[in-house]
């Protein structure tokens, strides 16, 4: 198996990184945080065009994929520049509404399994529009970037969503039922001020049957895989900051970047990112190929990066010192959202267990 990205997937990420060093994304984020999202998603609009949200939709609704490996390399750049929204969350919904299979229902009726079951879950109703052109044209406007779409799967990741009083449409998973939810509850306190959480109330039946919960699982891996993505390119930018700050910040006329403490301190930090890169990208591959470990892979994989980001968030506080906690310091975006990215879409323990379990949901 190869781990290493090739010449075309180098060039996206390059071209990504060029992008949003451009778009000055700190003052986006900080504005999303105060609840102004027309830069974010004037950001969003300019990361359509890069077809950076077409790589999760199918190319029967106007997307490129599913590419999870390209999404790897994709988010792991958004995490480089904190961009904001619920990208993983968009990302994670397209896969469920293709994995669910009702935006092809209209396209192959009758359709059945080998016992002759439906292939998609019942379609329901949304408003006045049945659910199989709701979840097409959804989709569609994904690949598009006209849509944020936001996932609550309470299982998992508990009653709120994120983002869900920006999003344009919010999936809510309950048991065997999908639902889109009406409304959103008030805004909650977060450890990241631009992940705006809320919690999604009413809304209509989707689809439901005993599908959904395949089609769940497949969308919690690609949103646990985005999320570990976004957490090696976040720890990778918090060890980039620190290191070319102790190169100009100075004690007893020297570097403080030429103490050895800090020098191991460091390496450690660079040594924990390096080592979750590979599972990464085995485990973008693992889903790509749909391999029968490959919810393992994902668990190895965002444990693995999410507690080397936190590590590197620790690490960037403590070697900045007394400006470290500073809120005006734009690298307070970078560590306050360490943590949160470590426990959302499956906690260190949450993914320890489903290593052990081969990938199983609890």
């Amino acid at each position: 198996m190869r781990f290493l990205l090739d010449d075309d997937q180098r060039e996206f990420a390059r071209s990504l990184d060029r992008m949003l060093t451009a778009a000055g994304t700190p003052a986006v984020a900080r504005s999303w945080a105060a609840g102004d999202t027309a830069p974010g998603r004037a950001l969003w609009a300019r990361l359509a065009e890069a077809d950076l949200f077409a790589l999760a939709v199918p190319e029967r609704h106007g997307g490129l994929g599913p590419l999870p490996v390209e999404l790897a390399v994709a988010f792991t750049e958004l995490g480089r520049h904190v961009v904001p929204g619920p990208l993983v969350e968009t990302a994670a919904g397209a896969a469920l509404l293709d994995r669910l299979g009702i935006a092809d229902a209209g396209d192959r009726p009758g359709a059945t399994d080998s016992a002759g079951r439906p292939k998609t879950a019942d379609i329901a109703d949304t408003a006045d529009r049945p659910g199989a052109a709701h979840a097409a044209d959804l989709l569609s406007r994904i690949a598009a970037g006209e849509a944020l779409v936001s996932l609550c799967v309470p299982a998992v990741g508990g009653p709120y969503a994120l983002d869900a009083d920006a999003a344009d449409a919010v999936l809510v998973v309950e048991g065997d039922t999908v639902r889109l939810a009406g409304a959103a509850g008030p805004v909650q306190p977060s450890a990241d001020p631009a992940r705006r959480l809320a919690r999604p109330l009413g809304g209509a039946v989707l689809a439901r049957g005993p599908e959904v919960a395949a089609a769940t699982a497949y969308a919690v891996d690609v949103a646990a895989l985005a999320t570990a993505a976004q957490s090696l390119g976040l720890g990778r930018a918090l060890l980039d900051r620190t290191v070319a700050y102790v190169r100009q910040r100075t004690q007893f006329g020297v570097p403080v970047g030429s103490f050895q403490a800090l020098k191991h301190r460091l390496a450690d930090t660079l040594i924990a990112l390096e080592f979750a890169r590979p599972l990464l990208h085995a485990a973008a591959l693992a889903l790509a190929e749909g391999a029968e470990h490959a919810s393992a892979e994902v668990a190895a994989a965002k444990v693995t990066a999410g507690e080397a980001a936190h590590a590197a968030a620790r690490t960037a506080l403590q070697l900045h010192g007394a400006v470290g906690y500073t809120e005006e310091l734009d690298l307070a975006l970078w560590i306050r959202k360490a943590r949160p990215l470590r426990d959302a879409w499956g906690t260190p323990a949450a993914c320890r267990a489903r290593v052990l379990t081969k990938g199983a949901l609890a």
